[in-house]
């Protein structure tokens, strides 16, 4: 899978479509980073938005992919990200699967730089949803974002168990279906309260979060009470000769 084209994607982030998915995906994403700290964070794709605006990590980075990234800081393939192992804190992935071509390989560099306990946050087109219905019989090269291989949270779920991630949070938005006018957007707005109660798992896109946990050595400590239960068992028995003799012996000093 291509890197999504930088002027088509520019295009329809400035749709009502667009901006109707990038309204609730940065108050999720302002919400989910507010409380995690750390020293580094780093946003893989979409930079065009600041989703770690609203976090208080020091050292921010935007990196980009798409080879347009006129706001990143770092521009680099999100398998091949420049980051030294175990010194990130925080993970953004804003879309940045469904448009790899390896997408298990990038989470993959992501559990490489991450920090134990280190956080990630994946965002994410719905393929169970009328987003990814309008997928299927609207699937174009070069037509963001119909093209991207929309990934189940689900199978997410399972390459991240895979890399000893745990999930922990995380919730779907944009139920009304994806309308190119911004009047037809409005009036399919109510769906969005009614599919959180009635069908939560249909939201258009999703917001994931997981930990990276690192499973150590377990120390085994030793269970004094029965060792001293087998001493206690093991020790020497006095034969009958030897309490006769210390009956004798009591006898005689008494």
């Amino acid at each position: 899978m291509s890197s999504p084209d930088h002027s088509d994607l520019a295009h329809w982030l400035s749709t009502p479509m667009g901006r109707y998915v990038m309204d609730w995906e940065a108050s999720r994403f302002d919400a989910m980073v507010a409380d995690l700290f750390g020293y580094h964070a780093v946003q893989v794709g979409l930079t065009q938005f600041d989703f770690l605006r609203n976090n208080r990590i020091p050292a921010r980075i935007l990196c980009d992919f798409t080879g347009e990234g006129r706001d990143a800081d770092v521009l680099a393939e999100p398998e091949a990200l420049p980051f030294e192992t175990g010194s990130v804190d925080l993970v953004l992935l804003p879309h940045a699967l469904e448009f790899a071509e390896h997408p298990h390989q990038v989470l993959r560099e992501v559990e490489r730089i991450l920090v134990p306990e280190g956080q990630l946050i994946i965002a994410g087109f719905n393929p169970f949803s009328l987003w990814g219905a309008r997928r299927l019989l609207q699937r174009r090269a070069g037509d963001f974002p119909w093209q991207g291989q929309y990934l189940s949270v689900r199978r997410i779920k399972d390459w991240l168990q895979l890399l000893s991630f745990e999930t922990r949070a995380g919730g779907f938005g944009c139920y009304a279906p994806p309308m190119r006018q911004q009047r037809w957007l409005e009036r399919f707005h109510f769906l969005d309260a009614a599919g959180e109660r009635w069908w939560p798992v249909c939201g258009g896109v999703y917001l994931l979060q997981a930990v990276k946990r690192v499973h150590g050595m377990r120390l085994i400590q030793p269970n004094w009470r029965t060792r001293a239960a087998r001493r206690k068992t093991l020790a020497p028995v006095a034969s009958p000769g030897q309490r006769v003799a210390r009956h004798h012996r009591k006898q005689h000093d008494n």
